[in-house]
């Protein structure tokens, strides 16, 4: 038996101006599988004085978090470490001091990007790790910068780097700590003079989602989920409100919201004023949060054959190839499902162009509970949905596709459907009957085309239109049929054949 050759594993690491990150992902396939993350927090743009110069405090921060990550690191080639230094290294006057000192603890080249290159591959690292909304408002306040870029698919079309972020507004409009109106304000005012130059541009190009990314950015949506917002979304209101909270306190280091971490509250404030600046200046409605960003964007970077597609489709073939799916079978239950939805789904609304997909992934995946074993595979394949790490699939995505499976065969105990807060169960019972439909009329596994197959929805009752004479020649696929009917009809749904 011949050995299977290692997966290749490249890593990652983006040297902020408020926490070193790094990310370490094997290549499986056409996929990246995220198997380690690391965070350190290193406050180096804390560490620059009035003439740009680090410190020597700061500067032995970073590499003590160096040298830790150097551990993880061994043998790894070049080729396959990419490290970034964002803001404050682009500010500092020593930074080549920090760089050389840093060669001998990690033997990587250390890349300090450009403003807009960090903003390009932050776009890029959100791209891959968010399911494709049309134009997307990328926004990551880090430690001493910010970056704004509009982008579709992979490609940026605006991109730019300003000179504001928490550690930095902290230190300048937050000194020791302070927290009273007139510093917020005057941070606020700060931020949107800095924006005043692009914000006409950016509400001119217009997207159809803004996002947010990295540390300031979560730790508001975590902080607005602490306050009984449950989907986590930002809004001006929610904004507004917790800075009237916020100034409630007159130290940082007092603030007291569920959700905020110890080491997050002395740059909580200034983090809230650059974004609170930002939905001003931009006219946001709303933004919610990506787990993507600069690493991210790194390790896709390093790997070009990643570009130009849905990161869902990569992770549902990787998938379908890791437990060994007979994908000819799949692709035919895939492309019958479409075609049966596509005929009782005929209006295009946003539930479709949501669920459809869904569909669509779930058929090419619903027998990846066979890897496991026959018996009960659906409650397998279901499983593996629910609980598999899935790149670009939220967690009510995944449920979906978990209980679509789920319900492929077999008795419909309705009961045990799982509660979701996106879709309702309403929307879910379509896709149900699609692709049990699409399985059964498939069941023979034969390569010879199905003929065509009319279906007509009214709600609990279908009818599906066979050739005239094709169950006398297909008995078995009769009997499935028969069968099928019954299952329907237990869970007070009627299927008629014609």
């Amino acid at each position: 038996m011949t050995e299977q050759p290692r997966p290749r594993e490249i890593a990652a690491i983006d040297m902020g101006s408020n926490s070193f990150h790094m990310v370490v992902a094997r290549i499986v396939g056409q996929s990246l599988q995220i198997i380690s993350r690391h965070k350190q927090r290193v406050h180096l743009a804390s560490g620059l004085d009035e003439h740009h110069n680090l410190d020597q405090a700061a500067i032995q921060r970073g590499l003590s978090c160096l040298a830790m990550f150097a551990e993880r690191l061994q043998g790894f080639e070049p080729e396959n470490v990419r490290i970034a230094a964002t803001y404050t290294l682009r500010q500092s006057q020593n930074a080549a001091v920090f760089l050389k000192r840093a060669e001998s603890i990690l033997p990587y080249p250390i890349e300090i990007i450009p403003g807009t290159e960090e903003a390009r591959l932050i776009f890029l690292g959100v791209a891959h790790t968010q399911p494709d909304a049309g134009k997307k408002l990328v926004v990551d306040i880090g430690g001493g910068s910010t970056e704004l870029v509009i982008g579709e698919g992979f490609n940026t079309k605006l991109a730019y780097s300003k000179h504001m972020g928490c550690v930095s507004y902290n230190k300048y409009f937050f000194p020791k700590g302070k927290i009273s109106s007139k510093n917020m304000a005057t941070a606020q005012l700060a931020a949107q003079q800095k924006l005043e130059s692009i914000a006409t541009k950016y509400r001119k190009k217009g997207w159809q989602m803004a996002i947010g990314s990295s540390g300031t950015i979560k730790a508001i949506k975590e902080v607005l989920i602490g306050r009984g917002h449950s989907d986590g979304v930002i809004t001006p209101k929610r904004l507004a409100l917790l800075t009237e909270d916020i100034l409630k306190f007159k130290q940082s280091d007092d603030l007291d919201f569920v959700g905020l971490s110890d080491d997050r509250k002395p740059v909580f404030a200034a983090g809230v004023a650059i974004l609170s600046a930002v939905f001003k200046s931009l006219d946001i409605d709303e933004m919610k949060f990506s787990d993507g960003a600069l690493r991210e964007g790194l390790l896709y970077e390093m790997e070009e054959r990643f570009r130009h597609s849905d990161i869902r489709s990569r992770t549902a073939t990787a998938m379908a190839e890791q437990y060994n799916v007979d994908i000819e079978q799949a692709q035919r239950v895939k492309q019958t499902a479409e075609m049966l939805y596509g005929q009782i789904e005929p209006q295009p609304g946003m539930t479709k162009a949501e669920l459809a997909p869904l569909l669509s992934w779930g058929a090419l995946l619903h027998e990846v509970g066979l890897s496991i074993s026959y018996p009960g595979f659906h409650r397998h394949s279901a499983y593996l949905l629910r609980y598999s790490t899935m790149p670009g699939f939220n967690l009510e995505q995944q449920t979906v596709l978990a209980t679509l499976v789920r319900y492929q065969r077999k008795s419909l105990k309705l009961e045990e459907m799982p509660e979701l807060s996106i879709y309702k169960r309403k929307h879910l019972y379509p896709l149900i009957r699609t692709l049990r439909l699409a399985v059964t009329l498939n069941g023979q596994r034969s390569d010879e085309p199905l003929p065509t197959i009319t279906v007509k929805a009214d709600k609990e009752e279908w009818q599906v239109n066979l050739p005239e004479g094709w169950e006398e020649s297909n008995r078995l696929l009769a009997a499935d049929l028969l069968q099928e009917q019954a299952y329907w009809r237990k869970a007070g749904w009627e299927l008629k054949l014609e």
